[in-house]
C-alpha cells in the first residue's frame, strides 16, 4: 500500500499500476528522502521525471511544494497519476504529461526546477542521459537538488564529465535502493 506520508494529503492511499511495469519507491525510502529534503520543499518547483504513480511529486506538493511537473511515457501511468492527483486534491498544482523523458527534456521550456526526482527502471541506463539532458536544457539552478533512486551505487558510470558537473551531497542505501542526492557544480567549483 502506498500513501502520502505527510502534509495536506497525509494518509491518503494512492493507486499504483498493476504488474511489473513500474516499481514504486518503498515507503521507508520515500520517508528517508523527504526527511532529508524537509527544509527544502516549501514553495519549490518539482520535476518528477519518471513519475509512475506520481507519489514523489504528490508527496512534495502535499508538503508545500509550489508545483510539480510529472512525466511518464505510459498512458496507463498518466491515468493513475491524474486519479491520484484528484484523490489527494493536489491536481491544481500538477502539470501531468505523457512524454518520454528525453523528449520532454529536449523541449527546453525555460523552466528551472528546485527539486528533481529521477527514478527510472533500475537497469534502464537512463540516469546518465537524464543528467546530461538536464544540463544541456538548462533546467538547473545552482541550488537544484536532484534525487536519484537506483539499483547501483554509481549512477555516473564511466561518464567522468558528469562527475565534474555534479556534486554528490548524500548517498544512502535502503535495501536494494541507492539514493544519491546531487547538486550542480557551481562554475567556481568546476
Amino acid at each position: 500500500m502506498m500513501r502520502i506520508i505527510s502534509g495536506t494529503a497525509r494518509g491518503i492511499r494512492l493507486k499504483t499500476l498493476e504488474g511489473d511495469a513500474t516499481r514504486p519507491t518503498a515507503e521507508r525510502t520515500k520517508e528517508a528522502v523527504f526527511s532529508i529534503l524537509q527544509g527544502d520543499i516549501e514553495g519549490r518547483d518539482v520535476l518528477d521525471l519518471f513519475a509512475g504513480s506520481g507519489q514523489m511529486g504528490l508527496e512534495a506538493i502535499s508538503r508545500g511544494a509550489a508545483s510539480a511537473v510529472l512525466i511518464d511515457k505510459s498512458l496507463d501511468a498518466v491515468k493513475i497519476i491524474k486519479e491520484n492527483a484528484i484523490k489527494t486534491r493536489l491536481e491544481s498544482k500538477c502539470d501531468i504529461r505523457k512524454d518520454e523523458y528525453l523528449s520532454y527534456l529536449k523541449k527546453n521550456t525555460g523552466k528551472k526546477f528546485d527539486i528533481i526526482f529521477i527514478d527510472p527502471p533500475y537497469s534502464s541506463g537512463f540516469y546518465q542521459p537524464s543528467l546530461d539532458a538536464l544540463l544541456v536544457g538548462e533546467y538547473l539552478k545552482n541550488t537544484t537538488l536532484i534525487i536519484c533512486e537506483s539499483g547501483e551505487e554509481n549512477i555516473f558510470g564511466a561518464n567522468s564529465q558528469l562527475d565534474k558537473s555534479f556534486r554528490i551531497i548524500k548517498k544512502s542505501r535502503y535495501g536494494r535502493a541507492f539514493i544519491t542526492i546531487l547538486m550542480p557544480q557551481s562554475k567556481e567549483q568546476a
